[in-house]
Order: C-alpha cells, then sequence, then structure tokens
C-alpha cells in the first residue's frame, strides 16, 4: 500500500505548505491516545509520553494545532478507520495493517512483546506455554501470534483479551491470567510496581509508527519522516533527549533485536527441523545425509550456538558460531570435551546440566556464565534437549545457546543507576525500602527481632567547605567500606544523601532484649571504627558519628514507623554529640542501662566472690532432710538486692555463668567434704542447678571431676539439677556427658519438669535420678483441675519408671496433705524452710534434722 501511495504523497507535495497553513489556522489534529505508558499516555488532557512528546515538539514548531482524544486500543483503532479521529500514535506495522492504513516512512520507535508473570511462573520459551492463561490486548500483533504459535504447536493456551496493558496486568495480579504480554518498555515499569517478573520468553520485534486512513494525512506523515530522519542524524536532538528521559533506547535496544529474533526462531526452526528429522529416520534411512546438509546450513547461518554432544559429553557437532567463539574449526571441535575449551568451574557446571539431559531425559534452561582457557567470559541463555532414538533411547543432546553477554552487562548497569549510590556504591532509597519490608516480613515470619540503625557523621559539611567535595566522597566511601566490612550478606548498607547512612540488621535474637544489647554492642564498634583516621591525599581527618537505633519490634510490621522512629533516634543522639547511641523505646534504653550496670557489677562480683550460696532443705513425709539444693543470692553495694531471676539470664548471656557456676560447685563440694566429718550431716548430698550453657562448656565435665576429686566427695552425695530444654539439643553430645558424670558418681534430678519439651523417649535414655514437679503445678492444683492432673501423672511416672519424685514450691499445709495423699514422699518449700546461708542451716540441722511445721 505503500507504493500505491506515492503518487499520492507526490502529488499532494505541492500544495503542502498551503495545506499546512490552513490546517493550523483552522481545524485541529484529532490524536487518539490510549494509555500504554512510556510510549504514549495523557498528561494534563496533554500528549505525553515518547510519542507524545516526539508529536507536540514537531506540532510546536509547524504551528499545528492538536486535539487529543482519549480511547482504549480498539475503540482508538475503530474512530481511525471511521475517520472520526486523524491520527494514531504508537502502531506496530503488519501485512494486515500496511493494507489498511497509512505509514509513514521511518519508524519513531522499535520495541519488542515480552510476557510476564508471577515468580512461581515456570516458564522459559514459547513450548511452556501448554495450559498457561494468557492475558493480551484484544486485536493486538500480540494476540495474532501467539494465537498462531499455539495452533502451529499444538499448545492449550488460553487467551484472555483485555482493553488495556494495565488490565492484562491486573488479571495476573488477580490469578485471572497466568501471564500478561506486553511490550518491553511498558511492562518492565509495571512488573516492577506490582512485583512480578518478566520471564525470558521475548518475540515479535516490532517498529512503531503514527498511521492514519485519510490521504489528506499523507503531508503530516510526510512531515513528521522529515523530522524524525532529521532528528536522528543528531545525538543532541529532542528525539534522543525524549529517548534518555523515558529510560528508551532506539537504535540499541536493552535485548538486541538480532538476539531475540535469533533466539526465537532458532528454537522454533530447531525443534522443528528435529521432530523431522525423527520421522523421517524411521521412515527412509537414505533421506539422513541429505537432510543433515541442508541442516548444517540451516544452522550455520542463524545467530546461535548449536552443538550435539553425545552420552560421554563429546562433542558430535558444533555449528559455524561455536566455532568463531572457540576459535577453532569444526575438525578441532568434533570428539572433544568441554575440559579442552573451558575451565574447571565452567566444566562442571555445564556437566551438570548435560547430564540432567543424557541422565534423565529432561529439557534444561538456564544461564551459563562460560570462561574459556584463555580467561575470556560469555554469558549464555542455554536450552538443552535430550536427542532419542527409534527406541526411545537417549543418546545425545542438542544445545542451543544465545550470547547474552550484552544484555546482562546492560541490564547491570540499569540496575547499579535504579538501585545504588553512585559514590559509595551502598543501596539507595528505593533499595533500602525494598529490602526493609522484606526484612519485617521476615522477621514477623521467624520472629528473630531485627534493627534498623541511623548514622550521621559530625560536622561533615566541613570537610566539604574547607576541603573540596573531592575530600568529602572520600570520606563517604571509606564511611562505607567501614560500615560493609561489619554487616553480613543478608544485611543492608545504605547511603541516603550527604552523610546519611542506614544500616539495616536482620535475625538479631528472638529474645528482644538480647538483640537489642547486640545491637547496641554492634553499633559501640562501629562508632570506634568510624573514629579511626580517614587519608585524605597527603592529610589525615578524623571525625565521629551518632548513631540512632530502633528495633523491628517497636515498629508493629510498619516501615513507615520505623523509619520515623529512626528519625526521632539520630535526632536524640545528635542532640547529645559525637560518639553518642540512643534507642528509640525509653523504656527499652533504661532496661538496657540497667542491664549493662548489672552485667558490669556481676563480673567485678564474680571475679571478688562476692555472691553467697544459700541452702534449702529438702524433706520426706516425716519431715526429715534428706537432701539440700544451694541457691545464689546476690546483694549489690550500690543496686542493692538483686534477684537471681534477674542476675541468672544476664550471667547465661555475657558468659559469666561459666565461672560463677564453676564457683557454686566448688562450694557444694567443699561443703561436703566439710559434712562427711559430722555424723549428723554427712548422709546429707547437695543439689546444684546447671545451665545449659556452663552443662555445654567443653571443660564442664573435667571441672566437675576435678572438685569431686579434691574434696574426696563420696559417690551419690552430689545431685546436678538440668533442664527440660537442655535435652532437646544435641540429644546424643548430653546423654553420652551425663553419663560420664554418673561415673564419677554424680547423680541428675531433671528440674521444672513438664514445663519443657521432655519426653518418654528421652526419659528412657537417660540416666536420671529424679523428677521435679514445677511449682507452676503445686501452686494451683488445689484449684486447676489441669494442674492437679499433671500432678498426678508425673507422680505415676516416676512411680512406673522408678524414678524419685520431689514437689518444689510447697507452701501450705493443705498442699502437702494433697500431695501425701497422690503418693508424694518428697517435698520442698517454704512450708519447710526458706533458703538462708549453709552455715545457718548446718547449725539447725546438727540440732536435729527433723523441721517442724507450724
Amino acid at each position: 500500500m505503500r507504493n500505491s501511495l506515492g503518487l499520492a504523497c507526490l502529488a499532494a507535495a505541492a500544495c503542502l505548505t498551503v495545506w499546512q497553513t490552513a490546517l493550523a489556522q483552522q481545524s485541529p489534529l484529532r490524536v487518539g491516545v490510549y494509555e500504554n505508558p512510556p510510549k504514549i499516555l495523557l498528561k494534563n488532557d496533554q500528549l505525553s509520553g515518547i510519542f507524545g512528546e516526539l508529536f507536540m515538539e514537531i506540532a510546536e514548531q509547524e504551528g499545528w494545532q492538536v486535539e487529543a482524544v482519549p480511547c482504549e486500543w480498539n475503540e482508538c483503532l475503530q474512530l481511525l478507520q471511521q475517520g472520526k479521529i486523524d491520527l494514531m500514535p504508537d502502531v506496530a506495522i503488519n501485512q494486515q495493517r500496511d493494507e489498511r492504513f497509512i505509514f509513514h516512512e521511518t519508524p519513531i520507535l522499535h520495541s519488542w512483546s515480552q510476557l510476564y508473570g508471577r515468580r512461581s511462573l515456570k516458564v522459559s520459551t514459547l513450548l511452556d506455554l501448554d495450559n498457561i492463561r494468557i492475558a493480551v490486548l484484544e486485536n493486538s500483533i500480540q494476540e495474532n501470534y501467539l494465537s498462531d504459535i499455539a495452533e502451529n504447536f499444538g499448545l492449550d493456551v488460553t487467551l484472555v483479551p483485555v482493553t488495556s496493558f494495565d488490565e492484562g496486568f491486573q488479571a495476573v495480579v488477580n490469578d485471572l491470567a497466568d501471564a500478561v504480554a506486553a511490550n518491553h518498555l511498558y511492562g518492565d515499569q509495571r512488573a516492577r510496581q506490582l512485583n512480578l517478573e518478566a520471564t525470558p520468553v521475548m518475540f515479535q520485534p516490532a517498529r512503531l509508527f503514527v498511521v492514519a486512513t485519510n490521504s489528506a494525512m499523507q503531508p503530516v506523515l510526510n512531515t513528521i519522516d522529515t523530522y524524525i530522519n532529521a532528528w536522528k542524524q543528531d545525538p543532541n536532538s529532542p528525539l534522543f533527549d525524549t529517548l534518555k528521559r523515558w529510560r528508551a533506547i532506539d537504535e540499541a535496544p536493552l535485548f538486541p533485536l538480532t538476539l531475540v529474533v535469533g533466539l526465537v526462531s532458532i528454537l522454533l526452526l530447531v525443534l522443528g527441523v528435529l521432530l523431522w528429522l525423527r520421522r523421517r529416520i524411521k521412515q527412509r534411512t537414505l533421506e539422513l545425509v541429505h537432510s543433515e546438509l541442508k541442516l548444517n546450513t540451516i544452522l550455520d547461518s542463524v545467530e546461535a550456538y548449536i552443538f550435539i554432544k553425545d552420552k560421554d559429553l563429546k562433542y558430535q557437532y558444533a555449528n559455524k558460531k561455536v566455532c568463531d567463539f572457540l576459535g577453532t574449526t569444526t575438525n578441532d571441535i568434533i570428539g572433544q570435551s568441554d575440559t579442552a575449551f573451558f575451565d574447571e568451574k565452567t566444566c562442571a557446571h555445564l556437566r551438570e546440566n548435560d547430564m540432567r539431559v543424557i541422565e534423565q531425559g529432561l529439557r534444561v534452561s538456564d544461564e551459563e556464565d562460560n570462561v574459556t582457557n584463555d580467561g575470556s567470559v560469555r554469558h549464555f541463555l542455554s536450552v538443552k534437549i535430550p536427542l532419542r532414538d527409534a527406541y526411545d533411547n537417549v543418546y545425545a543432546l542438542c544445545g542451543i545457546s544465545t550470547d547474552i553477554t550484552e544484555h546482562i552487562t546492560i541490564k547491570e548497569s540499569l540496575n547499579q543507576l535504579e538501585y545504588y549510590d553512585s559514590i559509595t556504591g551502598l543501596a539507595n532509597r528505593k533499595l533500602l525500602l525494598k529490602n526493609l519490608e522484606h526484612a519485617l516480613a521476615s522477621a514477623n515470619r521467624t520472629k528473630y527481632d531485627g534493627a534498623l540503625l541511623t548514622i550521621d557523621l559530625t560536622h561533615f559539611t566541613i570537610i566539604n567547605e574547607t576541603l573540596g567535595h573531592s575530600a568529602g566522597d572520600k570520606v563517604l566511601q571509606q564511611v562505607a567500606q567501614r560500615i560493609r566490612a561489619r554487616i553480613d550478606d543478608t544485611d543492608t548498607a545504605a547511603r541516603l544523601g550527604s552523610d546519611d547512612f542506614v544500616v539495616i540488621l536482620e535475625d538479631i535474637s528472638q529474645d528482644t532484649e538480647q538483640a537489642v544489647l547486640d545491637v547496641r554492642n554492634w553499633a559501640r564498634e562501629l562508632l570506634d571504627s568510624l573514629a579511626e583516621p580517614y587519608e585524605l591525599g597527603d592529610i589525615t581527618h578524623t571525625t565521629s558519628a551518632s548513631i540512632g537505633v530502633t528495633m523491628f519490634s517497636d515498629s508493629q510490621d510498619d516501615v513507615a514507623g520505623l523509619l520515623k522512629n529512626a528519625d526521632l533516634a539520630i535526632s536524640e543522639a545528635k542532640a547529645q554529640g559525637g560518639g553518642s547511641i540512643r534507642f528509640f523505646n525509653p523504656v527499652m534504653q533504661e532496661t538496657i542501662n540497667r542491664r549493662m550496670l548489672i552485667e558490669s557489677a556481676l563480673r567485678r562480683a564474680v571475679e571478688h566472690q562476692e555472691l553467697e550460696v544459700y541452702l534449702q532443705p529438702q524433706v520426706n513425709e516425716h519431715h526429715e532432710v534428706v537432701a539440700g539444693e544451694l541457691l545464689l543470692r546476690w546483694t549489690d553495694p550500690d543496686l542493692g538486692s538483686i534477684s537471681p531471676a534477674e542476675f541468672i539470664p544476664i550471667a547465661e548471656a555475657s558468659g559469666l555463668i561459666i565461672p560463677l557456676g564453676a564457683w557454686v560447685i566448688e562450694q557444694a563440694c567443699r561443703t561436703l567434704s566439710d559434712w562427711q566429718t559430722m555424723d549428723a550431716l554427712k548422709h546429707i548430698p547437695l543439689a546444684v542447678n546447671i545451665s545449659p550453657r556452663q552443662f555445654r562448656h567443653g571443660g564442664f565435665v573435667t571441672q566437675v571431676e576435678h572438685c569431686l576429686h579434691e574434696a574426696k566427695v563420696p559417690a551419690g552425695m552430689l545431685e546436678l539439677e538440668i533442664t527440660e530444654g537442655m535435652l532437646i539439643d544435641n540429644v546424643d553430645v548430653t546423654v553420652k556427658r551425663m553419663y560420664k558424670l554418673g561415673d564419677l558418681g554424680v547423680r541428675f534430678s531433671l528440674d521444672d519438669f513438664g514445663t519443657g519439651y521432655a519426653s518418654l523417649a528421652y526419659l528412657k535414655q537417660l540416666p536420671l535420678y529424679q523428677l521435679k514437679i514445677d511449682q507452676s503445678f503445686v501452686r494451683d492444683m488445689l484449684t486447676d483441675v489441669n494442674d492437679d492432673v499433671i500432678t498426678q501423672t508425673i507422680l505415676g511416672l516416676g512411680r512406673n519408671l522408678n524414678l524419685s519424685v520431689i514437689a518444689e514450691g510447697v507452701e501450705t499445709v493443705k498442699q502437702r496433705d494433697h500431695l501425701q495423699a497422690m503418693g508424694c514422699t518428697k517435698f520442698q518449700g517454704f512450708l519447710f524452710g526458706k533458703p538462708a546461708p549453709i552455715a545457718e542451716w548446718q547449725a539447725r540441722l546438727l540440732e536435729s534434722a527433723v523441721l517442724t511445721v507450724d
């Protein structure tokens, strides 16, 4: 149709000037606009996007009046055919449209179509579209193309017609479709917004034009050609400015068109030829040589790397592209394996994929980074399929690879610009927000707390003002290096501008207090690192920083709230001056301050043996003392009396429990040794609570053995009370360690039984002597039927397993009587005696080993 319009164009050229003047003074050009950003869209009732801005630039220079007519895609086409609009931009050419519409000569933009879907969508090639629902623009070339592909290859593809690309993406989000076909310029942008992904399926590279149906518009189209041709010669023209502004690439698309065409054409052609060859081999073997010659001619002419390997992974065929890539000939390739051409790591990866095809008969699609023996690196998108004989046995594989090195390079460059700070290489605000959302979701799922830290350098502007921005950039880069050196791979460091840095710390601890303590220690170490000198050429500069911290648990899964809390925290830290750390939560700040004071004081108390060991007796049904439990008590000169419930967890977390626990065992052994000289006390064993961290310490068994030997403690006199939680971690190691201690004469009591995770399977493995009924069950058994049943069950379990059972926390006569009625014969609690210094109880027991109860 273009040729048939040539004479009309020549005839119209003579009156072009007159016609354009009349057009500018009379009726405006009616331009149909459908929403397809970034190519065409309406903004404030004016044409915008790539086509819109270029058309308006021409209109302004030519004095045209333009009337934008908003419409959907199909509606725009109908209005154009009905003469209700004069022009329609962003139309791809095909044979059918070339017959219906008038196109100008030079395309304004190149594009291609691509499929987008959820991350779970497993689609690599067009042949993977079987049983897939695809949202596609109604009456578009994508619809025609996908319909033809489905018909030609016998694929069961459901095309879901939509009136706009946005409607198609929403169909995927709402699970009305599995994928959506769209041009890559719009699709890449919209997919990121909706958390969808682009599939490797690309098709139909297209040239895009402005079209008309009325031959009176031919002068307008000629004018457009004139401007486009001129602009393409000038890198500073409105054409290139517009493309850069809208992040489009005209003549060099992100993924080279030749590779797209080659990939699609090769896949379809080669697979078709291979299927054809299989049928021909069965029918007429004599045609094989002729078919191979034709196939080689075809494969050598395509823009893809095609090869065949046998079951031993030795090359049996390689097309011209493979030979050119390896810098050798077909004869030198045939019979060789990958080790002759690639490095060890590349060969291992290639072999892994190849063996999946050969051994399992799978079709494998993968991105491969191939490093040749000379060190050159190329990135390939490879599809490998099994070749089968007449008996359906795999005898070789065929590989089809497309070089995507340029595509990867462009993609990485764009990704670097989009998500990373250009000065420091750290994440920018966009990537920070994305990772922060992911971190909060992960914390909510795993229950591991995290933290957001804001870091501000003190008086950074002075560096720029006195030493220049170049020196300031060097400081920022060194700060970034020091932060990056202190975070894990799962954490994120970002720079938001000037000297504002942000760090996301993930998976710190499930214990909020411990998480806060760890964050404070990390922040203090970072401040020390940032305070070290900065080398700025011939001079050295020092500075300080302030850090504001907010925990994930403070934000209630709200990113905005977390950022606000962090801003408040850094404001308070900056107000305190350089080197300050401030947490958003004032209450938590106080808690951390007290915990740090307790830890410091406890460390001093352990070093100077300032804690006291108290004893609480254990009695039988006749109130005779049959054992005693040693308990720690601590009164600090400054902090006063501190409960074991407060300082024991701190000792456990800080590691002080190791020397503290060793000291308690020494006191127990020394006391037992002293009692061996007293007839009234030498039969009374003593029990000591052991923490999990203390029990798992490598020198624990040796330390207990040393204490028993030095004090000459008889067997069965030292009891260690362990918790149920200790049993579920490294059961085998725990059992072995308990048996070693048992051989030394140590007996074990399972403390707080019923509150943890112990099972009969564990109890049967362990050398236990006694079960202790937790005081929470004893306290409520008279009023809570569940606690009463649990208490009876533990007593019955002890009898069946031949284990002694003792009830702790007995405070009233009614509790004692109820326990006795259930068969309990051993008790511990305030009813019989409160914890007191060992010397005090020693004096009482020397007088009488039978305790009275009021």
